[in-house]
Order: C-alpha cells, then structure tokens, then sequence
C-alpha cells in the first residue's frame, strides 16, 4: 500500500474510533501533501507524487514538531510541548527508523575517505544522499564537522 493510501486509511481508522488528535494530525499531514501536488504540478510536472515526496513531507512536517517542542520547552509551556510530542509519535509511525549515532558516523567517516574533500559541502551532500530520512539532519552535520574539524 502506498504511503498516501495508508494515512488515508489511517484518517479513516481515526474517524470510526473517535481518536480526535490523530485525526487532526492525519488531515493536516494529507493537506500538506495536497499542497505539495499542487504546488508541483503548478511547476509542471505531472503525475501523481511518489512515496518519496510523500515521505518528505512527513519528514518536513515532523522536524517542524521538533523545532516546537524545543520552542515550547525553552518557553516554560509544557503543556504545547506533550501535544507536539504527541504529534510526532503518531508521525514517526510513518517514518522510516532512524539510524543510531554509531551507525551514522560509520557512515560519515566512509563518506569523508571516499569524497576526499575538507570541504563541509560537498561530504553534506554525499551523507545527505545516501542517509536521506534514515538520520536527523543536525546530528549529521555535526559529525561531518567532527571529522573535518571544522
């Protein structure tokens, strides 16, 4: 089943058992990704997205409950940060798992012998391509820093 036809089912799934959170979340999930057709067939690309775009709204959508969760902890509302945290538990359902710390400097230190540059941009966009939505972002450019002792 493709992943827009499972949050599709999922939102169904909701509805019936009255689980009005996850409801919420799955209607805006599939908006955003609404939106994202649209906004790529108003650059002219047809067909239907895949379950890579699909995935990458998923993740856009979760880093963005991240980034709450730490605005609303910083700013003593714990009571948004549980809800946001909430949000993103239902999200990571449909997100690939995630690498582990160990995993991914193996992984970044591989990529910096085989790209050979100290530069930070052109082993960022090797990682990047090979680790896309198998590890956090942030915890990649830190270990590319690392190892190129920036």
């Amino acid at each position: 089943m493709a992943l827009r036809e499972q949050l599709a089912a999922d939102l169904k799934a909701a509805m019936k058992s009255g689980d009005t959170q996850s409801v919420s979340l799955l209607r805006m999930v599939i908006s955003a990704v609404n939106n994202k057709e649209i906004e790529k067939k108003m650059k002219g690309v047809a067909g239907e997205l895949t379950d890579e775009d699909v995935l990458s709204v998923l993740m856009t959508e979760a880093k963005k409950r991240k980034d709450s969760i730490d605005a609303f902890t910083k700013g003593g509302r714990q009571d948004l940060a549980d809800k946001e945290k909430k949000e993103l538990e239902v999200m990571q359902k449909y997100l690939p798992k995630q690498m582990s710390r160990e995993e991914v400097d193996k992984i970044v230190e591989a990529t910096v012998k085989k790209v050979g540059s100290k530069e930070i941009g052109p082993v960022m966009k090797a990682v990047m391509a090979e680790l896309r939505g198998k590890a956090d972002s942030g915890l990649v450019s830190q270990l590319v820093k690392e190892k190129l002792g920036s």
